[in-house]
């Protein structure tokens, strides 16, 4: 999966962000103190419930189920959610979904390492 139509060259030619799920295109631009990431699910994924730093994230595409402190909702295209530190939260992504992804750490992903 590569979707040039959504995230043009200067995203895709990005590092890809070590994210360990299968069916996420990811791209990852790494700052001194945070990382963003540009993430793309080519089939439907559930993430199980964790916690980390803070995340905010803006809706591309499609459509995002999130958990957040035992609460449910619905994001879909143009919206945006905020997940403070250390709230436990998890997903169900549908496939198509698309999104930006800010973490407020510079460690959260990795570069994925090349296939030679």
């Amino acid at each position: 999966m590569h979707d040039k139509a959504l995230f043009p060259d200067i995203i895709t030619q990005l590092p890809r962000a070590d994210i360990p799920v299968a069916g996420i295109d990811s791209y990852l631009l790494q700052c001194a103190d945070h990382q963003v990431v540009f993430m793309s699910f080519e089939k439907d994924i559930e993430i199980p419930e964790h916690s980390h730093e803070a995340q905010w994230g803006a809706v591309l595409d499609g459509e995002i189920e999130l958990t957040v402190n035992g609460k449910s909702r619905l994001y879909k295209k143009g919206e945006t959610y905020f997940i403070p530190k250390g709230v436990l939260h998890g997903a169900r992504v549908k496939a198509g979904y698309k999104d930006v992804t800010l973490f407020n750490q510079n460690d959260r992903y990795g570069i994925r390492e090349k296939k030679s």
